[in-house]
């Protein structure tokens, strides 16, 4: 499939393109689809922020988990604040356990001799799984950090924020952007 290069997108008008996705069974899946479509007919109406808190409510859930990077610690604040009014937060720091880089033998962004924490996404969902979290939210981690977090995760992930530190934490700056896409990437434009 290579749907991102589809002009037609005439599945929008219930043509299936595809003999594998008839295959699916939803049984298992139908009551967060359902949620997730009533949360998606609110559309542009909205924040992310505002539908992460109606769908978690409409879930039930009551413990909701924060792994963050530690770059956006006054941004986590806030989030933890903010979803505190109605759930059960507990927020995880991607420098938790405090564990050198030398330790791993991984690369180092500052002095090579000096103390450098390394990012512990396995820490964070290992700590997150204790607490029993049902939804785990991404705040910032690192490209890999990332994978590494959802992979460990018992609770399903979703993600509130990626980390572009080039573009304010907006990645699809780039994807906006002439600048970016004729210079940087190559591509006529458009």
């Amino acid at each position: 499939m290579k749907c991102a290069l589809c002009d037609i997108k005439d599945c929008r008008q219930g043509k299936n393109c595809t003999k594998t996705a008839t295959d699916i069974d939803y049984a298992p899946a139908k009551e967060t689809m359902r949620i997730a479509s009533e949360v998606e007919s609110r559309y542009m109406e909205l924040t992310r922020l505002e539908e992460l808190i109606l769908f978690c409510k409409k879930m039930k859930f009551k413990r909701i988990g924060i792994a963050f990077c530690i770059g956006l610690s006054a941004e986590a604040r806030i989030v933890h604040e903010i979803l505190a009014r109605d759930f059960e937060v507990h927020s995880v720091c991607c420098k938790v356990g405090g564990t050198d880089k030398d330790d791993l033998e991984l690369v180092k962004i500052m002095d090579a001799g000096a103390h450098e924490t390394m990012c512990n996404p396995l820490g964070q969902a290992a700590i997150l799984n204790a607490e029993g979290t049902e939804l785990n939210i991404i705040l910032g981690l690192c490209i890999g950090h990332d994978i590494l977090f959802t992979e460990h995760s018992d609770a399903p992930v979703t993600t509130l924020a990626v980390k572009d530190r080039v573009l304010a934490h907006n990645p699809l700056g780039a994807v906006y952007s002439r600048y970016y896409r004729g210079n940087v990437f190559g591509m006529k434009s458009r």
